[in-house]
């Protein structure tokens, strides 16, 4: 571990300076000369750091994450099924040559669909056999890795015919493998298993046959050997510990989604057609998978219910399913099914932007209310004991993403309508009306959040480029804002609904993100949000990052932590959890803009602009750890002092930083986001932190 420690080496600070400013330049960041004269003989930035006054502890449901079925999301990135349309959603013919699915062996007029006696779903493929020529079916394209792989083929036919499954990895001599498969008249599910001997991107998987008659498939699969209740060995792996709860299968998705089709028998489960992607579903990661998922990473589940074109008693129902004793009627189907045992989910979210017109089953706030108290009357009947958490939109959100434009149904257009600046109480204001027609209904509202570099312009009703450019400090605190928008707003509430206090209502970020920016001016984007959301922790609980899997870089048989996954893994494991009272001498910008949507009244961040600097004390209390985000391409000294906290001499410290302002992990290449960790003097009052860095520093209580 290196030291960057003055007096236990006996150098001077500017020296340490210099050598901070040396290492920002030898990994292709820039400073200035001039950066280290005017730094290191002046004071700088002042703050004052007070342990005796504290704030709400940070909840580990801050750290949470979210993932919605968008396409092949969950498929590509956690579940570890090689094959597309396994079940056969589409017809298995040589149309739509870029689109992933089953495609003729042989003679393609002898490959048919049965629409009358399928085995799940619409239909199954039927191939007519000649002694001559092999056919069947094949998927091409497949990515493997030099590995075991383990699946199943449920397939019926004709007595005579000699039917093989066939895994190939290359197209020369010992660069496959085949399985016989033994053929019956009625449906029979055989297992299969193969040796991959070299990776590839271009594997295929074929199931063919000669002889007499026909057979035909209802059903195919096939996993990597190593995976782990279906999901993916190398990407769980990764993501163990790394969400305080995983928010699923939430977004628009879930608005046109039947819990009740993606239970039981996978192979028996029918795909299905998402309405809101316009694709294909096919139901093998549901509700039971979600909460195998997550009691894989060791994280919390909080499942989504659909109040889009869902019913009540649907939701209600899943409550049973989920929570009920293996008694009731949804309890026995949930033990049947494999899980005796209740899973006793504490967090339930009651629909997704249900005030947005792109929202399948939208309908106008007083109509959803109505809707909203069904629901949870129904979910609680169930399970007094579930938390609720309710849809909810600040009249901040409302304005920048809500109201701002609709998409058309019928051409899937963006219809941009008059501008709209939702003022608190008004007719629009969502949250108001929940507020007004729910109480008593939810534990929770729900606020979704998405940073970016540009900035709603409340006059065009959109996102614009700021004119002139800002710097990246200040471009990377716009996220930030939008949580501070949404925290001036809870200040509003709380003092009109003073139920909200005295009932201990919270608010989860339900997703969030920071957007138009990559590399490190991305992850300073997304630390200040946490922050943000630090400096609130006294009504912001939860929140849910998205998506979970942007933790990760990832292909078909690897992955690694992306610039995002190493950001967070750094505040989980080495933040505290209580904060506590920063003090400065350099206060944040005035915001050059009128307040409203995106734009607080008072810019975000810490008095020590141009860092944004918090601290937290650990939950014993015996460690302070302040982090840093220092988003200038110049060292930036921070004169700290102090309060009620005396530290022993050697403190850690944690550094984030990149080979560049784009750098970026990408899986098979080298990490150019990294944190390293050295050893500091925790005696000397002044930080200098790293230029383009992301800092945590922890004390000790002497």
């Amino acid at each position: 571990m290196d030291s960057i420690s003055p007096e236990s080496s006996g150098i001077s600070r500017r020296t340490v300076i210099q050598a901070s400013v040396a290492a920002g330049l030898a990994t292709g960041l820039s400073a200035t000369a001039g950066t280290v004269a005017a730094y290191a003989d002046s004071p700088g930035i002042q703050a004052g750091i007070d342990v005796t006054k504290t704030s709400d502890p940070i909840q580990k449901y801050v750290y949470g994450a979210f993932i919605e079925h968008i396409g092949t999301l969950v498929y590509d990135s956690l579940w570890s099924e090689v094959l597309s349309d396994r079940k056969f959603f589409y017809p298995v013919d040589t149309q739509n040559p870029s689109m992933k699915k089953w495609r003729p062996v042989g003679t393609a007029t002898a490959i048919t669909m049965d629409t009358t006696t399928p085995y799940v779903g619409e239909q199954s493929a039927k191939v007519a056999l000649s002694r001559s020529e092999s056919r069947g079916i094949g998927q091409t394209g497949l990515g493997l890795a030099a590995k075991g792989y383990v699946g199943r083929v449920v397939i019926a036919g004709d007595p005579g015919t000699h039917v093989v499954a066939t895994l190939a990895w290359g197209d020369g001599p010992g660069q496959s493998q085949s399985v016989t498969l033994a053929v019956k008249k009625g449906w029979t599910t055989i297992p299969l298993r193969f040796t991959c001997r070299a990776a590839t991107t271009a594997g295929t998987f074929q199931i063919t046959g000669t002889g007499s008659g026909e057979f035909r498939v209802g059903a195919a699969s096939l996993m990597p050997a190593d995976n782990v209740k279906g999901f993916r060995k190398d990407t769980i792996d990764l993501l163990r510990g790394m969400g305080g709860f995983w928010r699923f299968p939430g977004g628009n998705f879930v608005s046109g989604h039947d819990w009740q089709n993606a239970i039981g028998d996978p192979d028996l489960r029918a795909t299905t057609f998402d309405y809101d992607r316009n694709q294909a579903q096919s139901n093998d990661v549901g509700t039971d998978e979600f909460l195998a998922m997550c009691d894989l990473l060791d994280t919390e589940p909080y499942p989504c219910v659909n109040t889009g074109l869902g019913s009540a008693r649907e939701a209600a129902l899943m409550v049973e399913y989920v929570n009920g004793a293996a008694d009731t009627p949804m309890g026995r189907r949930r033990a049947e099914n494999g899980h005796p045992k209740p899973y006793n989910v504490k967090y339930w979210a009651v629909g997704n932007e249900m005030f947005g017109f792109w929202q399948l089953g939208y309908m106008t706030p007083a109509h959803y209310m109505i809707k909203h108290n069904l629901f949870a009357d129904a979910m609680r009947k169930v399970d007094p004991d579930i938390a609720i958490v309710a849809v909810g939109a600040f009249p901040a959100s409302m304005t920048v993403h809500r109201l701002s434009y609709y998409i058309d149904p019928s051409t899937r257009q963006i219809v941009q309508p008059t501008p709209v600046n939702v003022a608190y109480g008004s007719a629009t204001d969502w949250n108001y009306r929940l507020l007004k027609s729910s109480s008593g209904k939810f534990d929770i509202i729900s606020e979704h959040c998405y940073g970016t570099t540009q900035r709603f312009d409340l006059d065009q009703g959109k996102y614009v480029d700021v004119s002139p450019a800002e710097s990246v400090v200040d471009s990377s605190r716009r996220g930030a804002n939008y949580i501070k928008s949404v925290h001036e707003n809870w200040d509003l509430f709380t003092k009109d609904f003073p139920e909200l206090q005295a009932n201990k209502i919270k608010v989860s970020i339900d997703e969030w993100g920071f957007q138009k920016a990559s590399g490190l001016k991305q992850l300073f984007g997304l630390a200040m949000m946490l922050h943000e959301m630090f400096r609130a922790s006294d009504f912001i609980t939860m929140a849910a990052y998205t998506m979970g899997t942007s933790w990760l870089s990832y292909n078909k048989t690897d992955s690694t932590y992306s610039g995002a996954g190493v950001l967070f893994k750094l505040y989980r494991e080495r933040f505290g959890v209580t904060p506590v009272a920063i003090t400065g001498n350099s206060p944040q910008p005035t915001p050059g803009w009128p307040a409203g949507g995106d734009q607080p009244s008072v810019n975000a961040g810490s008095p020590t602009y141009p860092v944004d600097m918090m601290a937290a004390l650990s939950e014993d209390g015996r460690t302070l750890t302040v982090a840093t985000v220092n988003a200038t391409a110049d060292v930036q000294n921070v004169t700290v002092d102090l309060a009620g906290f005396q530290a022993r001499p050697n403190g850690r410290l944690w550094r984030l930083t990149g080979t560049s302002l784009d750098a970026t992990n990408r899986v098979g290449q080298p990490p150019q986001v990294t944190v390293a960790e050295a050893t500091f003097d925790a005696r000397d009052s002044v930080l200098a932190t790293t230029p383009y860095s992301i800092e945590i520093r922890a004390f000790t209580r002497a």
